[in-house]
């Protein structure tokens, strides 16, 4: 009688079993940020693709639906609360911060983990339990470039940012940082999403007579940024971060990225076997090299992936807590490419890179290992 209801059980619980499990995934599919979010989602659909090829999460085949944001905050609030009507398993996306800071109560409200590529401090300093990142944000990047601006000797900088929530934040972020360094802000430019013309903040920063230039807007002005401080024939060194050495802002800018450096969280050109495997996955798959953005879809959904696996289930609660001070090593999953370590903010900790542009390539000039200092290493 025993075996009879062990196995009654067991027929039961197989036939509650998932067969799919459903990710909403809200980017930037047009707008200003189209090719951020074009890449993002890219990254997703092909770790989906590997997945289900591997079995799927627990036996489930993973199923996206793409969302476009059109890269306007109150669209992105939107179409995250039509998405959760259908009940998904997580969030995936999406990257400006400002759709982030507006949409990502929306999943906290449904209790559905959001996994974005936003990197403004103030996205995890809300006390959201459901928000996790994919890369670092600029709490933890923008003292590392800061650092490594002091170390290549320069004593005063101008900073060129954008006018949004992820300019503003980068801009705090690197007043602080430069003054605990001891460098000297002579001058700080405020510019427009999807602003044409830099010439007028260039002019500007040539009269200072600063070290260098910190730019911190988004890719295609970045782009728009390097091709006038070129037409102007600035060659005072220009400093930024992922966005500013990004693949995307290469392909716009050409020759006139040549000699912009900076810090990156992740990297195609990562000498790193894992992430050469990923990009020759993406390269075949999609036909054009993935910037980081893409790579941060693609670590999102193994992420995702990994925390199931480890409740033992689709509990978006108990996944929500599980990852939380959590470690992540390749060994435990190797799609998310590199280790991770989660704090208590959802915050990460991974090892970053120090990035030259050399004729018109990201080339890897150093490694900054992980920090260790989270409560996953406690």
């Amino acid at each position: 009688m025993k075996r009879l209801l062990i196995s009654i059980v067991l027929l039961f619980s197989l036939s509650q079993a998932q067969d799919s499990v459903l990710f909403i995934v809200p980017a930037e599919i047009s707008g200003g940020g189209a090719t951020v979010g074009n890449n993002w989602a890219d990254g997703v659909k092909l770790a989906a693709e590997h997945i289900n090829a591997a079995g799927g999460i627990l036996g489930a085949q993973v199923v996206t639906e793409v969302l476009d944001t059109q890269t306007d905050p109150p669209t992105s609030k939107a179409v995250i609360a039509k998405g959760l009507e259908k009940n998904p398993f997580a969030v995936i996306g999406p990257v400006y911060s400002g759709s982030t800071i507006v949409n990502m109560v929306e999943a906290e409200r449904a209790k559905t983990p959001q996994w974005v590529g936003s990197e403004a401090a103030s996205i995890t300093q809300q006390g959201n339990q459901f928000i996790f990142r994919t890369s670092s944000g600029q709490n933890g990047s923008i003292p590392k470039v800061t650092k490594f601006m002091k170390d290549e000797g320069i004593n005063s900088v101008v900073i060129i940012y954008v006018n949004n929530e992820f300019g503003q934040g980068g801009r705090a972020a690197a007043v602080e940082n430069f003054g605990n360094l001891g460098i000297d802000v002579k001058l700080e430019l405020s510019t427009e999403q999807q602003q044409a013309d830099f010439t007028p903040e260039v002019l500007q920063a040539i009269m200072v007579g600063a070290d260098a230039i910190f730019a911190y807007v988004n890719e295609e002005e970045s782009a728009r940024l390097l091709i006038a401080l070129q037409q102007q024939g600035v060659t005072i060194p220009v400093f930024g971060e992922a966005v500013l050495l990004s693949q995307v802002v290469l392909d716009l800018a050409g020759d006139a990225a040549n000699g912009v450096a900076g810090h990156v969280n992740l990297t195609a050109e990562a000498p790193v076997p894992a992430v050469q495997e990923f990009r020759a996955a993406f390269e075949a798959k999609y036909g054009y090299t993935p910037d980081h953005n893409a790579m941060k879809g693609y670590i999102a959904m193994f992420v995702a992936k990994e925390m199931a696996e480890r409740v033992g289930s689709f509990d978006k609660l108990a996944v929500a807590e599980q990852l939380h001070c959590s470690l992540i090593t390749t060994e435990d999953e190797p799609g998310v490419l590199m280790d991770i370590a989660y704090d208590e903010n959802g915050d990460i900790d991974r090892d970053t890179f120090l990035i030259s542009i050399q004729d018109g390539k990201q080339v890897v000039t150093g490694v900054l290992p992980r920090l260790k200092n989270t409560c996953a290493d406690q």
